[in-house]
């Protein structure tokens, strides 16, 4: 700890945004950067804790006062070794990352201004690339090989770890390039895809192998084409390969739908629909004019008060949207501190992302009744006002119960995107060579714990084979 006093002298100081006039009319990342000077000085507010709750809180274990310190002595390949130790991705957790680091820092519970860890992490990981710290290691390969299905947070994680193993790695994904909801489901103006690509390269000449468009199945421990593909990279890998393990990270595919009237008008889409279309149109994808998803002079309705819902408010702005709204059936958090969400329950307050100061009309306790149409097309939506009151029960305080609370009206909307999250899958049981890890095996959540999930998976998989293979 370089600086022990550095937390009473320096403020925190964030990178903040693009101005609003500027960002909204392109999808570059609308998060700046500060400079050298500035960045070290933020890691020196690390006071490096006689218990660093960061530690605890990450999921992914990082050691964030080690590596800051580095980062404050301007030791920036120091701090990207000990970055990666527990984080394979740090170019994108920093990026997207809640940081749950910072909502446990030590100087966030007595100050209220954290350690910009997650600012940090990214400027480590960005150094790294740009310095050649990131360079790419040949494992010395032991024999077995193992086929990893789906190449998002979790499945990239399990990949990455099992190949530095030695274990020969094959991954199938459906979709014409890795990622996952990385690439198909976080905006550009989050997380701009030549991060992802530039990673994928490592991993690749690491020698891990990667066939796209690819669906695949599990039948008896064994990997199956599913859903009729026919690419032939994709049935010759099958075929000529004996994985010894498979594992399984196809995330959660299904999103919850809104099933009320009217959900058949053309103009009611599920966010990813919108959103994984506008990320391959800017990977040079087009779409004929009846299937494009388009915000464009619309005004659009949002359901939906999670990360998923900004996303597609930033996405309506950039398309050339008349207007945003955006309703959650929920109550609306408290700013700054919630009672009810004590330490160390993740606080529930009030959250203002960059595309809601782009401009959006948010509404909280919003019931949706009915969509509404003419010619097919949806021109509204009526809502309902509501209310949530407790329910006893004789085990104690039970479900809330939703109750009216004021006049149903009509929003007018000719787009209306889903973002009310994910159902989380149904796996049969599966072989003793079969491990299921991320979003499949435990609904949708963050990257960080795909991340960590996938980590996890990897040793669970190597334990797996050693023993397996010394019976």
């Amino acid at each position: 700890m370089g600086n022990p006093k550095a937390f009473l002298t320096v403020p925190r100081k964030e990178a903040g945004y693009r101005p609003v006039h500027d960002r909204i009319h392109d999808f570059g990342e609308v998060e700046q950067t500060l400079n050298t000077r500035d960045r070290q000085e933020q890691a020196s507010r690390c006071m490096d804790c006689g218990v660093p709750f960061c530690h605890w809180a990450c999921p992914l274990g990082n050691k964030d006062p080690e590596w800051n310190d580095a980062l404050y002595h301007g030791e920036w390949e120091t701090a990207y070794k000990l970055l990666k130790m527990t984080n394979p991705f740090p170019e994108f957790t920093g990026r997207i990352c809640p940081a749950l680091c910072e909502k446990a820092c030590v100087l966030y519970h007595t100050t209220g201004e954290a350690v910009t860890n997650r600012e940090n992490e990214a400027a480590i990981a960005e150094r790294a690339f740009l310095e050649g710290y990131v360079t790419i290691e040949s494992p010395r390969r032991n024999g077995k090989r193992v086929a990893v299905i789906g190449a998002g947070p979790a499945g990239l994680a399990a990949a990455n770890d099992l190949n530095l193993m030695g274990y020969a790695v094959t991954v199938f994904e459906k979709n014409e390039a890795a990622g996952g909801l990385l690439r198909y489901g976080i905006p550009n103006f989050k997380l701009n895809k030549r991060i992802i690509d530039r990673r994928i390269e490592v991993m690749e000449q690491e020698g891990i192998e990667f066939i796209y468009g690819c669906a695949v199945a599990i039948d008896n421990g064994k990997l199956t084409i599913d859903n009729g593909s026919a690419d032939n990279n994709c049935q010759l890998s099958i075929i000529n390969c004996q994985f010894d393990a498979i594992v399984m990270a196809s995330g959660t595919p299904v999103a919850r739908d809104l099933k009320v009237p009217g959900r058949e008008l053309k103009g009611v889409h599920l966010a990813l629909e919108l959103l994984a279309q506008q990320n391959r149109v800017l990977a040079g994808a087009t779409f004929p004019d009846e299937e494009r998803v388009t915000a464009k002079d619309k005004d659009v309705l949002v359901i939906g008060g999670g990360d998923t819902g900004s996303d597609c408010i930033g996405t309506a702005h950039r398309q050339g949207c008349k207007s945003v709204t955006q309703i959650e059936i929920m109550p609306k958090p408290p700013v700054g501190h919630n009672p009810n969400t004590p330490w160390p329950n993740w606080p529930v307050v009030l959250k203002t992302t960059s595309s809601h100061e782009e401009g959006c009309t948010r509404r909280w306790n919003i019931n949706t009744l009915e969509f509404l149409g003419e010619n097919g097309h949806v021109t509204g939506v009526r809502v309902q006002p509501i209310d949530w009151k407790p329910a006893s029960t004789l085990q104690g305080a039970g479900r809330p119960i939703m109750v009216e609370a004021g006049e149903p009206e009509i929003i007018k909307a000719e787009l209306v995107l889903l973002a009310m999250g994910f159902l989380k899958p149904e796996h049969p049981e599966y072989p003793a060579n079969v491990f299921v890890c991320g979003d499949a095996a435990n609904g949708a959540s963050l990257v960080v714990r795909a991340i960590a999930s996938g980590r996890q998976t990897a040793r669970k998989v190597a334990d797996y084979l050693n023993t397996h293979s010394s019976q």
